[in-house]
């Protein structure tokens, strides 16, 4: 399978782009390739493969998800730079 110049071009129209002569002849000729590739795939006989579902067969592992205070509050007030009584002053971000 191959193209044309003119598909070229209104391929490039709906994904506005443009290119120049040179860029246009390059851009067929990697087209052409990769549509050539494509039909390589197609001949391939495909009959009897299991269709891939996931990558691998390794299935996630998930440890439980439980909440925990791993700082206590007075401790990150102490490694603040600025604090306000029981709360972290931080630079004002709307005017």
């Amino acid at each position: 399978m191959s193209t044309n110049i003119e598909t070229l071009r209104q391929l490039a129209h709906l994904a506005r782009l443009e290119f120049d002569e040179t860029k246009e002849q390059e851009m067929l000729k990697d087209l052409n390739n990769i549509l050539d590739w494509v039909d390589q795939l197609r001949q391939l006989d495909t009959q009897n493969v299991e269709p891939l579902i996931h990558i691998s067969e390794e299935l996630n592992v998930m440890r439980e998800d439980t909440a925990q205070n791993t700082v206590r509050h007075e401790d990150a007030l102490k490694l603040a730079p600025r604090k306000d009584s029981d709360y972290f002053r931080v630079p004002k971000v709307l005017e």
